[in-house]
């Protein structure tokens, strides 16, 4: 049981975290920005050091009600949750702001084949 509230707790980090950076470049402060992304960079390291239970626990983003978690937690998952992620990424690249960017930035790596973010 102890394993699963850790991986629910990273995956809120996770989460918590990306919305913070979001909302800190809204702002145009770079410099919490940075520090909202090293929290959820190290929520990310700790959840892929569980292999595919910490992939399956942040795949529950996926569904988040804001579309910037979505597509981070998407552009970490495309090659373990191919079609999810992608089905997201694709959405939100229809739409505007930081969001829409990151997913059109992922979905090109991704078409170029230098999509780097979870190597096997």
């Amino acid at each position: 049981m102890g394993v699963v509230k850790d991986l629910n707790r990273l995956v809120e980090e996770f989460a918590e975290n990306v919305a913070a950076q979001t909302e800190a470049v809204k702002r145009g402060d770079a410099k919490t920005g940075n520090k909202h992304a090293n929290r959820y960079t190290s929520a990310l390291k700790k959840l892929r050091s569980e292999g595919n239970a910490g992939r399956d626990a942040l795949a529950v983003l996926l569904q988040h009600p804001r579309p910037d978690v979505r597509v981070k937690a998407a552009a970490f998952l495309l090659r373990y949750r191919t079609a999810e992620a992608k089905a997201v990424l694709e959405a939100a690249a229809s739409g505007d702001g930081v969001a829409a960017i990151g997913a059109v930035m992922t979905l090109k790596h991704w078409a170029e084949g230098t999509w780097a973010l979870d190597p096997e």
